[in-house]
């Protein structure tokens, strides 16, 4: 049986080499008794690949049972799994056979496999090391004869490093390894999807058929698809229902497809958005964000502005900010003038800033606030009262500066 005839059998639309060769490769695993880990993102069609290698295989005509292992609480996956005898825990009034002992001489597919416990991992470790398992509550090993193939939408080697995940269980579960790409990294398939789907709603509730328009394929080949053919079947089952014209537009697709987040650029190849490329819209960026922290700076720093301090350790003056060179968003030709070290040393926490000239010091606007109290109340003590400082400062103040109290 040929790839193409096995793609029609089983519902799989694809044009794209990397998902044509996952199929290969599910074929041509089907006829061991290999494990097969199938990997990529949440919503790709993982779930199509156990079923290649079952109907496929030399047990096509046992059990085929697909398990959740994310959807099952971790209180009662064991018992799921592996079984239990009567009386093993408080509800367990009868012996029940789990998943592996009915599944005997098929194949079972365990989705989403990094979500079970460390408990439970060493179990199905041993069942794929020796074939045997242990009802919850038993004393006594049960052979069984199963197929495992697993799905996971997590990066293996991570939980691993994190300790979710046991190494030796994933080096068992990838004797034969299958990656599903992400939509978007199959654009040709999108407009295929979405024909197929829009022709079942079609079929299933007997409307016409939608059809996209170009500004309509364009956007959706561009669209970057998170939740992958999941969100394409839906969006698409949406506006066959919903919408009363069959040419699907651009326009119509924005008010079904959620918006892309504004707020971090999506970066687009070599060239991005409005001609810029990736480190222009990065450094772009960051400019905004040290604009935005200058600011917030001012904003707590002006709340200051007219205070003074009130003992000897804090000056008497207040912060001062230089308005000279306000902060904007750059262009990308103004994006190079600045270098890379300004930005990867920038100070981002609330201290004083120091863009201050040079002749409008601190210790030359303190020495002045200090003369013009002492000329205005013609005595240090009440000086002091307006300063907010006790007679003792001023006078040590008075003595560094030099100045006349007279």
């Amino acid at each position: 049986m040929d790839i193409q005839t096995i793609k029609q059998r089983l519902g799989i639309f694809t044009v794209n080499s990397e998902m044509n060769r996952a199929v290969e490769v599910a074929c041509q695993v089907a006829a061991t008794d290999l494990s097969v880990l199938v990997t990529g993102e949440s919503g790709v069609g993982k779930e199509f690949f156990p079923k290649i290698i079952h109907q496929l295989s030399p047990r096509k005509h046992g059990a085929y049972i697909a398990i959740n292992c994310g959807a099952i609480p971790e209180g009662t996956i064991d018992s799921e799994l592996f079984g239990h005898e009567k009386g093993s825990f408080t509800d367990a009034k009868e012996a029940r056979k789990g998943y592996f002992e009915v599944a005997d001489g098929g194949t079972i597919f365990l989705d989403e496999v990094a979500e079970l416990p460390l408990s439970t991992q060493v179990r199905l470790l041993r069942v794929l090391e020796t074939g045997e398992f242990i009802k919850v509550g038993a004393s006594k090993p049960q052979k069984t004869n199963v197929r495992v193939v697993a799905a996971t939408n997590v990066d293996i080697p991570t939980a691993i490093a994190r300790g979710t995940f046991r190494e030796d269980l994933y080096y068992r579960l990838n004797t034969i390894s299958i990656h599903v790409p992400a939509l978007r990294q199959r654009k040709e398939d999108i407009e295929l999807l979405f024909r197929k789907f829009a022709g079942d709603m079609s079929e299933k509730y007997r409307m016409p058929v939608l059809q996209l328009t170009s500004d309509g394929k364009e956007m959706l080949t561009n669209y970057p698809w998170k939740g992958n053919i999941r969100q394409l079947k839906n969006i698409t089952e949406q506006i066959s229902i919903v919408e009363t014209k069959r040419e699907i537009s651009a326009e119509i697709l924005k008010k079904y497809l959620p918006p892309i987040n504004s707020n971090v650029p999506m970066l687009l190849g070599k060239q991005g958005v409005d001609g810029m490329t990736e480190r222009d819209i990065l450094y772009s960026v960051l400019f905004d964000m040290k604009r935005d922290i200058m600011e917030l700076k001012k904003i707590v720093k002006g709340n200051a502005h007219h205070d003074f301090l009130h003992d000897e350790h804090r000056t008497l003056a207040p912060t001062i900010y230089s308005e000279s060179t306000p902060f904007a968003s750059p262009t990308p030709a103004q994006i190079y003038e600045q270098s890379a070290h300004d930005i990867e040393t920038e100070d981002i926490g609330f201290q004083d800033v120091q863009d201050v000239d040079d002749s409008l010091s601190l210790e030359k606007r303190e020495k002045e606030t200090i003369q013009k109290a002492l000329q205005k109340h013609k005595g240090r003590r009440r000086a002091a009262l307006e300063l907010g400082i006790s007679e003792r400062t001023l006078y040590r103040k008075i003595k560094d500066y030099g100045l006349d109290s007279d």
